[in-house]
């Protein structure tokens, strides 16, 4: 999106001494489903057009014509992304009502119904040509948050301290557990969907920056992206602006899940920087192993169990979770979320994830027209 550049930010005064904070923005992809059906309907453009002038800038079309796609401006305060995301989806769930269609924030598309097409770009022209029959559902629909760095070089060393937390993240937003009417037994099926594009994968082992644009080109020569916009990496270098950008998860249900996981992602890239800092060694997760605790936390969520990649052992997901949020403490600290984030997490505990919110919806009358509304008032907020 046009309005993220995040970047590294002198702390204010209050901050200690010498001490730098982290700008974090977010990109949210949310579906459009027929009020009465819930079945994703081809609407973008007619939301486009119905959204305020003055926040079309920050709004715009996805892959398909079922998504439509918000972005904040970058911000080192949580109230301010806050803001931003409640602005946005409250403009965009209005918009798609004046439309005659319903805003949902939510994985892929719950409900059995034809696949909507691709938006009519030459760039998706040519992918769809390429790679064909990889569009199976009606939209696949994640969060991206952007964290600002330093350089280039901080950011691939970055990417190789952040691997092995990736998974937790993964469970902790799946929020995608019904497919064409029926559940998946995955938390987050846009995982399983998503993972179809050959250049899905976890971030591998980097050594250098100059070893991240090699391996963009190789990766470009062998067919399997049509260029660096294509490298779908769990995290990655943003090609457009200074910042590492994480894209693992499902698109949060609601603005608090959206903000909790924005701080800790901040923090765990903060975390990072001051571990490389110190000349503190990133683990050299092995791939496989990282490829097994991400389908674990695709297939469990945050009410499962997750795989630790400190030891291979299998634990409660909120087990690691707490875990993770221990390590990343000082930084959230520094930050001055640490209250807030604290109070996010009690409500997870209280609701559970997505996922969970919207299986025990269904448990209690066995209808998606419900999991529909219930996210569709989680979305607006």
């Amino acid at each position: 999106m046009m309005v993220m550049t995040g970047q590294l930010v002198e702390a204010p005064s209050g901050a200690a001494d010498g001490t730098n904070l982290l700008t974090v923005g977010v990109e949210e992809e949310f579906l459009l489903v027929d009020p009465h059906t819930g079945a994703a309907v081809p609407a973008v453009d007619l939301v486009l057009e119905q959204v305020p002038a003055e926040l079309r800038g920050q709004v715009e079309r996805e892959f398909q014509t079922s998504q439509i796609e918000i972005g904040t401006p970058p911000g080192l305060e949580l109230r301010s992304i806050r803001h931003s995301l409640g602005v946005l989806r409250g403009a965009l769930a209005e918009a798609a009502e004046r439309a005659g269609v319903r805003l949902l924030a939510i994985g892929t598309g719950p409900v059995d119904g034809p696949v909507p097409p691709v938006v009519d770009k030459p760039r998706f022209d040519r992918m769809i040509e390429r790679f064909r029959l990889l569009v199976p559902g009606p939209g696949n629909n994640g969060m991206h948050v952007h964290v600002g760095i330093p350089d280039a070089e901080t950011g691939v060393q970055v990417l190789n301290h952040v691997r092995p937390w990736l998974p937790t993240l993964h469970a902790l937003t799946a929020n995608s557990p019904f497919a064409k009417g029926e559940d998946t037994g995955y938390a987050s099926w846009r995982s399983v969907e998503w993972e179809r594009w050959p250049s899905v994968a976890p971030t591998p082992y980097l050594e250098s920056h100059e070893h991240y644009q090699r391996l963009i080109r190789q990766l470009i020569s062998s067919g399997v992206m049509l260029d660096e916009g294509m490298l779908y990496w769990y995290a990655r270098l943003s090609a457009k602006y200074p910042t590492v950008e994480l894209r693992i998860g499902d698109v949060c249900p609601s603005v608090d899940d959206a903000v909790l996981v924005a701080a800790l992602v901040r923090a765990l890239v903060a975390t990072a920087i001051d571990d490389i800092a110190a000349g503190r060694p990133a683990i050299r997760t092995d791939h496989h192993l990282l490829v097994a605790a991400h389908w674990r936390a695709a297939h469990d969520g945050l009410e499962g169990d997750g795989v630790d990649l400190t030891t291979g052992e299998v634990r409660p997901a909120w087990e690691l979770l707490d875990r993770f949020v221990e390590r990343v403490r000082p930084a959230i600290e520094q930050h001055g979320d640490w209250d807030e984030v604290n109070d996010l997490l009690s409500g997870l505990r209280r609701h559970g994830s997505g996922a969970a919110r919207q299986r025990a919806v269904f448990a209690r009358g066995g209808r998606l027209a419900d999991v529909v509304q219930d996210v569709a008032r989680q979305t607006r907020g």
